[in-house]
């Protein structure tokens, strides 16, 4: 049982036109394709867009989405706290300083990834939306084991991230099979670390031809930056940059997908000139 938070924070209503809270996993087949960065800089972007955003780090044998937000040394309480009755759930919600309406739930902090289970996933998202939260953004473990179904089960909506490689691409294709028989159907693709120099010479598959190949709608399709290592390494959401890289647009634009304001993808082939970006239909084949 999830205890209750505190009056303050249930004194968050939800009107009663607002739209049911998005419950979104962010998940791929294989690691270190950036699904944690995915989840940070998509969380970060929608916060700043000024939806109440939650992120839950399901990761928990390698746990660093409290890393790329620069939230580590304030983790105090986790979920696991939660549901031995440790603590109440607003008490394990870490609110990020530089936007208070963006908050991280740590699962656990140790490799007991088995204690955690799907009733548990979906308690705890049920306590979580009842605080007002409009976006709750899970990450997920990679691979397809008891983590990834206990991740997955509170979600009614997937963001699969892979890069365009064979290896990756087709254990994303094995995890969107997953997904849709555990009833997720609505999944969307991010495909990470698009070269396209290597595209250009048919040593990269194509934007295209992974999604053709995965047969999902696109979100968004990220260049490859060294500036995500800079990003990872300060702490701090490539989208938070002051002038932003190539990629932090591209994740930016893929928030805005995400929440219905954006439908352009950035062309990678020409580089930003200040806030104004050039945007046009470039991965969708249009001129």
């Amino acid at each position: 049982m999830i205890p209750e938070s505190t009056s303050e924070e249930n004194s968050t209503k939800k009107d009663i036109d607002e739209p049911e809270p998005r419950v979104i996993v962010i998940t791929s087949g294989k690691g270190g394709v950036g699904k944690t960065t995915t989840t940070a800089n998509l969380g970060m972007s929608i916060a700043r867009f000024g939806y109440r955003v939650a992120l839950i780090d399901a990761d928990i044998g390698l746990r660093n989405l409290d890393l790329l937000l620069g939230l580590e040394n304030r983790i105090t309480f986790t979920a696991m706290d939660i549901i031995e009755g440790r603590c109440r759930l607003d008490q394990a919600l870490v609110r990020e300083k530089r936007w208070k309406n963006l908050a991280l739930l740590a699962v656990s902090r140790n490799y007991q990834k088995y204690n955690v289970t799907q009733q548990h996933m979906r308690q705890l998202v049920s306590s979580i939306k009842k605080l007002g939260y409009q976006f709750i953004l899970i990450d997920c473990p990679a691979g397809i084991d008891v983590g990834f179904i206990n991740a997955i089960a509170p979600a009614q909506e997937a963001i699969i991230v892979t890069t365009p490689e064979i290896t990756a691409i087709r254990d994303a294709d094995r995890v969107a099979g997953l997904l849709e028989a555990n009833t997720i159907v609505d999944t969307k693709l991010l495909l990470n670390r698009v070269r396209m120099d290597m595209i250009q010479n048919s040593t990269m598959l194509s934007v295209m031809d992974v999604q053709e190949t995965l047969g999902i709608p696109l979100l968004g399709a990220i260049p490859e930056d060294t500036n995500v290592i800079i990003s990872t390494n300060k702490g701090e959401p490539l989208v938070l940059d002051k002038k932003l890289s190539l990629s932090g647009i591209a994740f930016e634009n893929a928030a805005r997908r995400l929440i219905g304001k954006e439908e352009y993808f950035i062309d990678l082939d020409v580089p930003p000139k200040g806030v104004i970006q050039k945007i046009q239909d470039f991965f969708l084949g249009e001129d």
